[in-house]
């Protein structure tokens, strides 16, 4: 047998067989360079006879299939396959308009989920947190969601996304569309009413939550809950007004008694007197029952007859504090009849016009409090009281018309009836 290392024999360098005389055999370019390759992880694979050489680097191939495969199935720490994660529901569904902004936003998946919050982008930002349980995702919002606003979800696929318990990922991004509701005029007029900017008084039912939904519960957010969802309760009337005024009590954002409420409470707290109902508004309503700022000035409300002899009657809290004879608008130029809200005072002005003959006028008028388009309460010198003589306008002695002053403020109502 031969030396160690000889012909016929392996061990020794690998790839360097002895010749024929006992000595290493002289290595080729091309098996050197094989040599070089497999150190640093390349394969030289010979393409069949025509001798040419195919060089790959092995390394960049395997990380290749690693990540395709990836890209398709996972595997747990235990070796088994991870099923891709879906989307099951989403509540509120993508898509649905007049959501209560004081609920949470609910995703539920196909698999019970990891502890890793995924990279959720919501529009508009809102403060809020995202927390895992089960198979259900939960964004709470620190605050309600704001009013009629499109809020956007978007929740990316991949390693960005959900991941679930045994390793799985999230095969489709998840986008997610809603739009909340308005606030509620229910809401409202317990607001006003609880603020004493209406003849009513509210209490909620006894035993019931005033607060629910996912939003925080108190101060600032839980009104803002409640603005959505009115808490049950009951109103009562104030004793001493008319039944004429009980008769028009409606809960709409466009009934005069609320519209004039919220007139008077702009007037209170310095913003533009205009009756809108908008998120100023609501925000200033929400401070002032947090604070329990309530209205300073009390509750008016007039009736303009214009029944023989024609009169004004007004009533503050309940109690009659003027009835006067007074003038409404000759048959050419009425005074409408309905309810209005006092919506501009001014203690004296030149009024100015034009005539049913044509002819202008500008006259001295005092204590004036328009209700309805250029129709006032106001004092103007007549000889008598008591049948039409204005153009559209209720008149008053000066005595009258200084003592209606202070009560028909921004906001009271008065009611023209035939």
């Amino acid at each position: 047998m031969g030396a160690p290392g000889g012909p016929g024999e392996t061990g020794g360098d690998p790839g360097n067989a002895g010749g024929p005389d006992g000595q290493p055999a002289r290595r080729t370019p091309a098996a050197r360079a094989g040599l070089i390759l497999a150190a640093v992880g390349v394969v030289v694979v010979v393409a069949g006879a025509a001798g040419v050489a195919v060089v790959a680097n092995s390394r960049a191939r395997a990380t290749s299939h690693a990540r395709a495969a990836a890209a398709s199935r996972l595997v747990n720490r235990t070796g088994t396959a991870a099923v891709p994660v879906r989307l099951v529901s989403a509540t509120p569904r993508t898509g649905a308009t007049g959501v209560n902004g004081a609920t949470t936003i609910q995703l539920t998946f196909s698999a019970p989920l990891g502890a890793t919050v995924p990279n959720a982008v919501i529009t508009p930002r809102l403060a809020g947190q995202w927390q895992v349980s089960g198979r259900t995702l939960t964004f709470t919002p620190v605050a309600p969601l704001p009013p009629r606003t499109t809020i956007r979800v978007t929740i990316p696929a991949g390693s960005a996304g959900v991941r679930s318990a045994t390793g799985g990922l999230l095969d489709h991004p998840v986008r997610l569309r809603l739009r909340t509701a308005g606030y509620s005029p229910m809401r409202l007029a317990e607001l006003l009413s609880q603020l004493g900017y209406l003849p009513v008084s509210w209490q909620p039912t006894a035993g019931r939550r005033l607060v629910g939904g996912g939003a925080a519960t108190s101060g600032l957010a839980a009104q803002e809950a409640m603005a959505y969802s009115a808490p049950a309760g009951r109103f009562t009337w104030s004793a001493g007004y008319p039944a004429l005024l009980r008769s028009q009590w409606g809960i709409s954002f466009a009934d005069p008694m609320i519209r004039g409420a919220v007139m008077a409470f702009q007037s209170q707290h310095g913003m533009t007197i205009n009756g809108t109902v908008d998120h100023a508004l609501w925000r200033k309503l929400f401070a002032a029952a947090a604070a329990g700022r309530r209205n300073t000035v009390g509750y008016t409300y007039a009736i303009a007859s214009k029944s023989s002899p024609e009169t004004l009657t007004i009533w503050h809290n309940g109690h009659v504090v003027l009835h006067s004879l007074a003038n409404t608008g000759i048959p050419v130029s009425p005074t409408v009849d309905g309810t209005f809200p006092v919506y501009l005072r001014y203690r004296f002005q030149i009024m100015r016009g034009t005539n049913p003959d044509g002819s202008t006028y500008a006259d001295p008028v005092s204590f004036v409090s328009y209700f309805n388009g250029g129709d006032a309460v106001h004092y103007f010198l007549r000889g008598s009281y008591g049948f039409p003589q204005s153009l559209g306008c209720v008149e008053l002695p000066y005595g009258a018309a200084k003592q209606a002053w202070p009560y028909l403020t921004y906001g009271s109502l008065v009611t023209v009836t035939g």
